[in-house]
């Protein structure tokens, strides 16, 4: 049996106040779950209407033919002038040479060459391919000269033509649309030898100077290069200069540090003293907790006197619960306690002498390897100071022989290869399509099954964001701040079965309030409230059904129980109980004074019925008077508990004022039908009773109708698939 885990949160002034905060959220994926069920059948009917929209549109295209040419593209460097090696490396600069001759692929001034080449301005074939007309002018102009139509070619060219990269390769496929399949494979053959001889021509053009610019830069460099390195020759035999290496000290400039034999020895001492300072601070920080060392923690000796220690304070204080402190034996253990904290303190003088012998070494070491560091730092400055000038020279050198290494292999390169060869080549001519490349009905109706998702979900966000009814259990915490006594499955029965089932402890309904009676048993510091007024909302939320039913699993577990219909406008427990209300609270209300002839007997162990009685002109006059708190009060010294069914909150003050009468208040919800707006005006109302609310109560729910069945574990399968009888 599943029985509800969420217990009724305790009634703060915050809450009284109508300030709370949601906790306890549903899992996302399970309120998007939720939601979906209670659109199905909106999103149903926008993706068929959406399926239903592709169709038609793919039947009403004109079919459009694609013919492809791929090209193969091999890197290359232009610029003739730069310094670098003609094949660059870097993964940026190769992305954008591609992308730049994608660009190219698809410039204005390579259509024009193709409308040139195949004389489209003059091809009525090729405008009616596309929709248009050879003989309609431009708008807004009365011309149609060579030019306009020239114009009116590149432009449908453009809008026509699409570069797809082959992905990890250097290939590209030119792909060219029209309604005529013979002009789709004559233009994308026809684009890609365009764009060869294009290639070509930029490519002389930029190339006629090359060679005898190169030739007068190297003989420049030359003379440069072999100047600076006997400079730097001459300057390392003054100085006295010794390196044994370098290091880089940039990635990004190639810079280089020079090492020599000073500096290599002023490393290893520097990385020495490093150690010995810090063993002298070790050795410091172990004299410093001598007794807490690692020395003295794990010392032998220490660990057997501390355990031996132990055991014998342990002796002498048992001793001394029965004996004085002059008892013989006692005197014994005293005195071996002595000794063996004098032998601990003993062996602690030990181990502490042994850390400062330690940490007197280590300040011997430390001062000696500062002495010799401090000497190799002024011969490494003075050092540095002469290897100023003779970086100086170095990079000089280095510099002229990097130009001059870089422009001989350009020289060399541009002589063998030559300015005419293409790095542009067709791979695949294009080829006459068999059959239209579009319109594609499968890959329109995912298109439009995409955008039917879209617009479902866009409608079902629109219609959620208006919805205020009470959609989860967890929403009674979260957005009203009540707490969630628990959820009740609907039942389809009348109201006479609905009595029938419970009093069946083995039904659902009944299970489901005995949860909800356990859960009331943490409401106050003494269990069950002694009184407690059930109200909802408004009518027909299942308040009345309710009542009863606390009230007979209260009576049910051994207690005595009264239950009073306050409802005198609109009362109902009559008809549940099948009873007569001639005589009831109103007739208390009104002046009797013995209560006994009004409590009449049920067919239940240990429960009291207390009717209405006659409907009075004005119910909140009589329940505004002090006499309801004095028959509850008087109630509650002859019943265990008293159970009171009070009318609605919206609309009445009936409620209200009622439960300034009892210790606190149930709220009956009726699932999804009240607005939150509205649940949330009645409960403030109620809280302005300045007296506890207990916690919440859903009723009517469907095993579908909540991510955990029922709400909370009443997942039974109970009416789920019957009407619901409106109960009060």
């Amino acid at each position: 049996m599943n029985q509800t885990t969420n217990l009724p949160a305790p009634i703060t002034d915050s809450e009284m106040n109508g300030e709370y905060g949601g906790r306890d959220q549903l899992p996302l994926l399970l309120t998007y779950w939720q939601i979906i069920k209670r659109r199905k059948w909106l999103i149903a009917a926008v993706l068929l209407l959406a399926l239903a929209a592709g169709v038609v549109l793919t039947l009403l295209a004109t079919p459009t033919y694609t013919a492809k040419a791929r090209i193969e593209i091999q890197r290359e460097q232009q610029n003739v002038t730069n310094v670098e090696t003609l094949e660059d490396s870097t993964g940026g600069n190769s992305l954008e040479f591609y992308q730049t001759q994608y660009a190219l692929l698809q410039s204005r001034n390579l259509a024009e060459r193709v409308a040139r080449q195949l004389r489209l301005a003059d091809n009525q074939a090729f405008f009616e391919a596309h929709g248009s007309d050879l003989t309609v002018p431009e708008v807004g102009t009365g011309r149609r000269d060579s030019n306009r139509r020239l114009d009116r070619a590149t432009r449908i060219l453009l809008n026509n033509i699409s570069v797809d990269p082959v992905r990890g390769s250097s290939l590209v496929d030119v792909s060219y649309n029209s309604a005529t399949p013979a002009i789709s494979q004559q233009v994308a053959n026809v684009w890609a030898e365009q764009f060869i001889e294009e290639s070509i021509a930029r490519r002389f053009e930029s190339s006629a100077d090359a060679r005898k610019f190169l030739e007068t830069r190297l003989a420049d460099l030359r003379s440069k290069l072999e100047d600076s390195e006997r400079a730097l020759v001459t300057y390392a035999d003054q100085k006295g200069i010794v390196t044994v290496g370098t290091s880089t000290a940039g990635a990004e400039n190639n810079s280089t540090n020079r090492r020599t034999l000073t500096s290599d020895d002023l490393v290893a001492l520097n990385t020495s003293l490093a150690q010995a300072t810090a063993d002298r601070i070790a050795a410091q920080s172990r004299l410093a907790n001598s007794s807490n060392s690692a020395e003295a923690l794990s010392n032998p000796t220490l660990t057997g006197l501390r355990q031996r220690l132990a055991v014998l304070e342990a002796q002498y204080d048992e001793m001394m619960v029965r004996f004085e402190p002059g008892y013989p034996a006692a005197r014994a253990l005293d005195e071996q306690i002595k000794s063996i904290r004098n032998s601990m303190v003993r062996e602690e003088s030990r181990i502490a002498g042994s850390i400062r012998s330690q940490l007197r070494e280590s300040q011997a070491r430390e001062s000696g390897l500062k002495a010799q560091v401090t000497a190799l730092k002024q011969e490494t400055m003075s050092e540095r100071n002469d290897g100023i000038q003779y970086n100086i020279y170095q990079r000089e050198a280095d510099t002229n022989r990097q130009l001059y290494d870089a422009l001989l292999q350009r020289y060399k390169e541009l002589g063998v290869a030559g300015v005419g060869v293409s790095n542009i080549a067709i791979v695949d001519e294009a080829e006459r399509p068999g059959s239209p490349s579009s319109p594609n009905l499968m890959f329109n109706l995912i298109l439009s099954l995409l955008a039917g998702t879209v617009l479902a979900g866009a409608g079902v966000l629109a219609l959620q964001q208006v919805d205020e009814g009470l959609r989860e259990p967890n929403d009674v915490k979260t957005r009203l701040g009540l707490g969630l006594l628990g959820a009740t499955p609907s039942t389809v029965e009348g109201r006479d079965e609905i009595v029938e089932e419970l009093l069946d402890p083995k039904s659902g309904l009944y299970e489901a309030y005995l949860t909800i009676k356990s859960n009331l048993g943490f409401a106050t510091d003494h269990g069950v409230p002694r009184s407690i007024m059930v109200t909802s909302t408004r009518e027909s939320e299942g308040k009345s059904t309710s009542s009863l039913a606390i009230a007979t699993v209260l009576a049910r577990t051994g207690s005595s129980v009264i239950l009073i219909d306050s409802d005198m406008r609109s009362p109902s427990l009559q008809t549940l109980l099948k009873t007569e209300n001639t005589q009831g609270l109103s007739n208390y209300l009104s002046g009797q004074d013995d209560w006994r002839d009004l409590v009449e007997t049920s067919e239940i162990n240990n429960l009291s019925i207390m009717m209405a009685g006659p409907m009075p002109p004005n119910a909140a006059e009589l329940l505004s008077g002090s006499r309801i708190s004095q028959i509850v009060k008087e109630l509650g010294e002859h019943f265990d508990h008293v159970v009171i069914d009070a009318p609605p909150l919206l609309g009445l003050a009936d409620a209200t004022l009622i439960a300034q009468s009892v210790e606190g208040s149930v709220v009956v919800i009726e699932y999804d039908r009240v607005p939150i707006r509205g649940l949330q005006q009645a409960i403030d109302r109620l809280r302005g009773a300045r007296r506890p609310i207990f916690g919440a109560i859903v009723t009517k729910m469907s095993e579908s109708d909540s991510a955990y069945g029922y709400g909370y574990g009443y997942g039974y399968g109970y009416g789920s698939d019957r009407d619901e009888t409106d109960e009060k």
